[in-house]
């Protein structure tokens, strides 16, 4: 499968995605349209980029029913076992056509480009229905059932409203990122024309401008450049979309071209722990209570992110810190091992190898107090700020001196994780890498202008983004 911008990839692309729009499936969001008039029924193509969420539901991508799926409908999602799903029951009959690969879509810390064609006239019935990841046309399936000839789909027929992140009802909402969201009317579109491979690094797939594209009269092309209106349709023909229970600040510079970390799902120890707002929040369950962890580690360069801390019970006992050991059980707390290091609320202390390693050290913290990192992989320095102050007058600018600093050691993992861990019941973290889900008071960005950050990050330090990682780090 050739790869896309993911987790810790350092591959550019000419074309920049600026913008992405995040949906929180506990918020029910979605947008939706519907066309005034028909124009092609047997053709059309939709196209979008995706970074997911949720791990575990089903989750609708695109949704439409003249009858709320009795007789005709598209759906087009994500099945709870991660596998794709496209399907198309049109007017000939009881027999949907439909694709399931058998991909299996399980890395959250990475973009996937998706484009699924529907042209129902094709002579040959194996081209009625496509589905591209990636650049590549997927050709190994679990089902697949070529529809009839000319048979009819209702996507953009007249008076049918067409869903974009959710299912007929208040059902299956989408939960992650889409970028790049285009429904095109009457054209049979290739993945070549979304997207191409990197010429340097041919296994790389990466967006390219479709705003020429033949959009159809009922068409519509999604960008989410105005976090005002992110249903604006940028095509031209002015198909905007009515947006429900997505608010401004889900608007994200997270997008294909600029993969930001986020917190990873799938290594969490939490039983029952619950992470939302595009896995930038995460709360915790009951003990016991290893680490959660950034999708993206850190090998080189220095380092800049926040992290917020919200709801904790009466203990207090959060532990913000950096990783470079995997914990191998459930009661692995952050700062139990010698190459972990974690700030701790409850008395300002810094943990590592199962002690206080540097105690005292700064202020405790709670709730709403936002906690800077400044990680220093190349001098082996790690400096804590809350609320815009470096803690033991730390200058995180000082070099190999280290002013202030804690000076930390590569574990064997030989690479750093940015981590949270709480200690006791129940807390909320809201972990900003540069995407927060929170609206700041002053947006600050890194030297190279990315990231969003309530305080400015220090001179030399960036966000834990691809950009970033392809030019100054690693």
């Amino acid at each position: 499968m050739p790869l896309i911008l993911g987790g810790s990839s350092a591959a550019a692309a000419a074309y920049s995605i600026d913008n992405s729009c995040r949906w929180n499936d506990g918020d029910s969001p979605y947008m939706h349209y519907t066309p005034g008039s028909t124009t092609s029924q047997v053709k059309w193509t939709y196209s979008l980029w995706v970074k997911l969420g949720d791990m575990a539901s089903r989750e609708c991508l695109l949704w439409a029913s003249s009858d709320s799926g009795s007789s005709d409908y598209v759906e087009i999602q994500f099945k709870a076992d991660r596998t794709l799903n496209f399907q198309v029951k049109g007017d000939s009959g009881t027999t949907a056509g439909v694709l399931e690969p058998t991909r299996l879509f399980r890395d959250p810390g990475a973009w996937y480009h998706l484009v699924f064609v529907w042209d129902s006239e094709n002579a040959s019935a194996g081209d009625r229905m496509k589905i591209y990841v990636n650049g590549t046309e997927e050709t190994v399936f679990n089902t697949d059932n070529n529809p009839a000839d000319g048979d009819l789909s209702p996507v953009l027929t007249s008076g049918v409203e067409t869903d974009v992140g959710k299912q007929t009802g208040t059902t299956h909402y989408f939960d992650g990122y889409m970028a790049e969201v285009a429904l095109i009317d009457g054209q049979a579109y290739a993945a070549s024309d979304f997207g191409e491979f990197d010429e340097d690094s041919p296994t790389i797939w990466k967006p390219k401008n479709i705003s020429g594209l033949t959009f159809g009269t009922s068409g519509f092309y999604l960008d989410f450049g105005d976090s005002a209106a992110l249903g604006d349709d940028v095509s031209g023909n002015g198909n905007d979309l009515t947006v429900v229970n997505i608010a401004a600040v889900d608007q994200c510079i997270d997008s294909p071209t600029n993969n930001f970390s986020t917190l990873n799902p799938l290594d969490n120890f939490y039983p029952g722990a619950a992470f939302s707002e595009g896995n930038t929040v995460v709360v915790t369950a009951s003990s016991p209570y290893a680490p959660n962890l950034s999708t993206i580690a850190m090998t080189a360069g220095k380092w800049y992110w926040e992290v917020k801390p919200t709801n904790t019970a009466s203990l207090n006992y959060h532990l913000i810190g950096v990783v470079s050991t995997q914990a191998t059980a459930a009661d692995d707390e952050l700062g139990d091992f010698p190459n972990d290091y974690g700030y701790y609320s409850v008395n300002g202390y810094i943990r590592s190898n199962n002690s206080n390693y540097v105690a005292p050290y700064g202020d405790t913290y709670t709730d709403d107090d936002i906690i800077g990192v400044a990680l220093d992989v190349t001098n082996s320095k790690l400096y804590f700020s809350k609320n815009g102050v470096w803690q033991d007058s730390g200058d995180p600018t000082s070099g190999a001196t280290g002013t202030g600093a804690v000076s930390i050691t590569l574990g064997p993992l030989g690479m750093w994780f940015a981590g949270v861990c709480y200690y006791g019941s129940i807390a909320t973290f809201n972990a900003n890498f540069g995407n927060p889900a929170y609206v700041n008071t002053s947006d600050a960005a890194d030297a190279n202008g990315y990231g969003k950050f309530e305080y400015a990050p220090p001179s030399g330090y960036l966000a834990l983004c691809t950009k970033n990682l392809g030019s100054d780090g690693g």
